[in-house]
């Protein structure tokens, strides 16, 4: 595979510059680096991205969102990203807006297709002050897990809770959970590459590339909607 030095992409969806969220982000880039590596980081707060327009067409369409704003060349950046980590806080007990719009924007616009990031690895991050990171971490795990990614165990979550109210590290099970979380996305990222310079070949089987479009089942049956309908 390559030869390069292995690059993780970091997607912040937070709001505020200099707050906890760009804090753990420049924190795992220090221990990526350490490990010879590189981080990347696609600022969300600095681009474009149109929230999901009223077209009505997602579940129909074959062909790529055609708004124009940024998310076209962010997808790219993920894309050739040997890891993602994506970083954001909570928010009014929920997933902070930036990123709730990008994972939208760019999963049913583009990622939906042929999901491109399939066997890459992944990890989350999630900041805030005491109540909701849990729900919201689970909610990025699902989307990770639905773009056919590779989560790698680390122990804990990494969700690195501040009631301070001024911005710091401070909380030291989260942070040796991102320690965690990182040496081991990076373990598995050389390992992949690993495997790929031995055979070849792909990480692991591709089968179908759009989970839309219906697998023939064996002896040639295509289920139809009312097939399905008709399960009980």
């Amino acid at each position: 595979m390559h030869s390069e030095a292995a690059t993780i992409l970091a997607i912040n969806g937070s709001e505020r510059a200099g707050g906890n969220t760009d804090l753990a982000i420049e924190y795992a880039g220090r221990l990526i680096s350490a490990r010879g590596a590189t981080l990347r980081t696609i600022r969300l707060r600095e681009h474009q991205i149109s929230p999901c327009s009223p077209c009505g067409d997602c579940n129909s369409r074959t062909t790529l969102c055609q708004l124009d704003d940024d998310v076209p060349a962010l997808v790219e950046q993920m894309i050739h990203a040997d890891g993602l980590i994506y970083a954001a806080p909570v928010h009014a007990f929920g997933l902070a807006h930036l990123m709730q719009v990008f994972i939208e924007r760019a999963g049913v616009g583009y990622l939906r297709f042929n999901r491109p990031l399939a066997d890459k690895v992944g990890g989350v991050i999630v900041t805030g002050r005491r109540y909701s990171d849990s729900s919201v971490h689970n909610q990025i795990v699902n989307n990770l897990l639905l773009n056919r990614m590779i989560l790698v165990g680390s122990g804990f979550p990494v969700l690195l809770r501040n009631a301070t109210g001024k911005p710091g590290l401070a909380d030291t099970e989260g942070v040796d959970a991102l320690e965690r979380m990182v040496n081991r996305m990076l373990d598995m990222v050389h390992l992949l590459r690993q495997h790929q310079r031995v055979t070849g070949g792909s990480v692991l089987p591709q089968l179908d590339r759009n989970e839309r479009v219906p697998r023939p089942r064996p002896g040639g049956f295509v289920p139809t909607r009312g097939d399905i309908e008709n399960v009980h």
